[in-house]
């Protein structure tokens, strides 16, 4: 055998050396994942929680309008004058100064003119808003009502749906966490019992989103003063023989 062909036999059994010995590794990684995943269980833990809104958002929207420029000063004190009525009849339902948001009122002007370009009608309008912010969320419902009692004097009114919101959600967090985990073990020591092992120690464990509903519903977060606090954790255990 001359020099190379020996050199070249020494290489071949080097590398073939290292492929068993790569082989070997891979082989033993995949075993002992393996047994990892045959040792743990991953369950999943609920909790939920029924909660009040301790905030509200309301606004409410006053328009005055007149056909005429020489009428815009008479809307503007006519405006005013039922931003004040509104505004007392909110104090005399409980809320606060700081609770009551007055906005600019915005002026508007429209034209109508006829084929030949010539103004028929014309309209100014004059729109107000105010803004309800507040935690007292029980007060909101009977206040509506008494604010669309004005609509009898003459008051043009828009009433709109207040919006609830519960912003309270990390005082509630430690607690629903622990609950989901507990309810985690409580699935895991199920499927435990049944195939004869022990839940041990976790391993990791993933805390899912927390979703605030409106209470009973599927969707949507601001139109009820009741919401529902959902949470799923997903833990992995170890299992003992």
């Amino acid at each position: 055998m001359n020099s190379n062909s020996f050199l070249n036999s020494i290489t071949i059994g080097i590398l073939l050396s290292l492929g068993l010995s790569s082989s070997g590794y891979f082989i033993s990684q995949t075993m002992y994942n393996a047994k990892v995943a045959i040792n743990t269980a991953e369950a999943k833990g609920l909790s939920e929680k029924r909660v009040k809104s301790d905030l509200v958002n309301w606004q409410i929207i006053f328009k005055i309008d007149g056909s005429s420029k020489t009428e815009i000063p008479l809307l503007y004190k006519k405006s005013e004058q039922n931003q004040k009525i509104i505004i007392d009849l909110l104090k005399e339902n409980g809320f606060k100064n700081e609770e009551i948001k007055i906005g600019v009122i915005d002026y508007r002007h429209d034209e109508y003119r006829d084929a030949d370009g010539k103004i028929v009608d014309e309209k100014h309008n004059l729109i107000g808003l105010i803004n309800i912010e507040t935690n007292q969320v029980d007060k909101v419902s009977k206040a509506r009502s008494n604010i669309n009692k004005l609509i009898a004097k003459g008051i043009n009114i828009e009433n709109r749906a207040p919006t609830y919101h519960f912003t309270n959600l990390n005082k509630i967090k430690p607690d629903m966490l622990k609950e989901a985990a507990q309810n985690a073990r409580l699935a895991a020591n199920e499927f435990a019992e049944n195939a004869g092992a022990t839940v041990g120690g976790i391993r990791n464990a993933r805390q899912g989103t927390f979703y605030i509903r409106d209470a009973g519903e599927n969707y949507g977060d601001t139109q009820k003063i009741e919401k529902d606090v959902r949470v799923v954790t997903t833990i992995t255990f170890y299992l003992t023989d």
